[in-house]
């Protein structure tokens, strides 16, 4: 018998929201105990630039998005699909996205 618990984005978000690119940066900074300056500097761009889309004023573009994906060495397609996301979310639609790495032919 199984004793693990599953916890996916689903458990996530009943316990804290639903996931943002802003959380999912700050996330990937608190977890990684970077000043937001440092965090910034890892992810070259400005500190308030970093501190715009952490607070969700801001949203960056997808080319950006992705260079972060790889700077934090992570899925470009999760980090495309949260940034998707919030667009659809920003605009009050509601629909969900799912991004999925194309499989070459």
């Amino acid at each position: 018998m199984s004793t693990k618990i599953k916890y996916g984005t689903k458990e996530m978000d009943k316990d804290f929201g639903p996931l943002t690119f802003g959380s999912l940066l700050k996330n990937y900074r608190d977890n990684e105990e970077f000043s937001q300056k440092d965090f910034a500097q890892k992810l070259k761009i400005s500190p308030q630039r970093l501190n715009d889309f952490e607070k969700g004023r801001r949203l960056p573009d997808i080319e950006s998005a992705v260079k972060f994906a790889k700077i934090l060495q992570d899925s470009e397609a999760f980090f495309i699909q949260i940034l998707f996301q919030d667009y659809l979310s920003s605009k009050k639609l509601k629909l969900d996205v799912k991004v999925t790495k194309k499989i070459a032919a």
